[in-house]
C-alpha cells in the first residue's frame, strides 16, 4: 500500500486496510466524534487478536446517547482505557503508532478515509490524538458527572424543540425552574452549542432526536 491512500466508503476501507488491523499487536487508539463511526458500524473488522493496549476517546456529545454510553462502559470492562473529550475530535484510528486512518467527509456521497503509513505524517496525527487524550476525562469520572443529565436529555430536547417556556418545560418535566435551566446549560455544553437553537440543530445532526 502507498504511504498515503484515500479510499471511499467503509467497504473499500475494509478491503484495503483489514490486514493492517490484523497486524496491530501493541496498541489500538481511536477517537470518535459522532454516533456513527466505522468501528461501530463494522465491528467484524476488529482484529481477532486484541492489541495489548486499547484506548478510545469519545466526544462528549456522543455520550448523551445511552447506547453509546453503555458501549463505552463495556469497552472499559474489557480492559480498554476510555476517556471523554468536550471538544470536537475527528474520527481517527491509530495502529501501533505506525498506521493512521483519518475519516473525511461525505461530500462525494461515500465517506472518505485517508490511510497513512508515512512515519512523519503518522507522528503528526498521533500528536493531535495525544493532545486530545490528555484533555479528556476518564469514563468513570464522566459517568458520575453525567448521571443526572443523561436520563432527562430526550425530554429536555423535546421541550426545546417544542419551543416551550422554561416555566412550562420545568413543570412538565417535574423539575424546579432552576434545575431545568441547569440541565439545559449542561446539555448545551455537552453539545458544544452556544444557543438553544444550535443545541437543537446539533442534536438532530447527531441523531439524538
Amino acid at each position: 500500500m502507498e504511504s498515503v491512500v484515500v479510499v471511499r466508503g467503509e467497504a473499500e476501507l475494509f478491503a484495503r486496510a483489514a490486514h493492517l488491523f490484523e497486524a496491530a499487536t501493541e496498541e489500538l487508539a481511536c477517537a470518535a466524534n459522532a454516533l456513527r463511526t466505522w468501528m461501530g458500524t463494522h465491528p467484524t473488522t476488529m482484529p481477532e487478536r486484541t492489541p495489548k493496549k486499547v484506548r478510545k476517546l469519545f466526544r462528549l456529545s456522543t455520550m448523551l446517547e445511552p447506547r453509546w454510553a453503555e458501549h463505552a462502559r463495556i469497552m472499559a470492562s474489557h480492559g480498554a482505557q476510555v476517556r471523554v473529550c468536550a471538544h470536537e475530535v475527528n474520527e481517527t484510528i491509530l495502529l501501533d503508532g505506525r498506521v493512521a486512518i483519518v475519516a473525511g467527509d461525505t461530500s462525494h456521497g461515500l465517506r472518505s478515509y485517508t490511510v497513512i503509513t508515512r512515519p512523519e505524517l503518522v507522528h503528526g496525527v498521533a500528536s493531535l490524538f495525544e493532545a486530545a487524550w490528555r484533555g479528556g476525562t476518564d469514563l468513570a469520572v464522566h459517568d458520575a458527572e453525567m448521571s443526572e443529565l443523561r436520563p432527562v436529555v430526550p425530554a429536555v430536547l423535546e421541550a426545546l424543540n417544542e419551543g416551550w417556556t422554561d416555566e412550562t418545560a420545568a413543570r412538565a418535566l417535574g423539575m424546579s425552574l432552576r434545575t431545568y435551566r441547569r440541565r439545559v446549560a449542561d446539555l448545551m455544553t455537552a453539545l458544544g452549542a452556544s444557543s438553544r437553537f444550535q443545541a437543537g440543530a446539533r442534536a438532530r445532526e447527531l441523531g439524538l432526536v
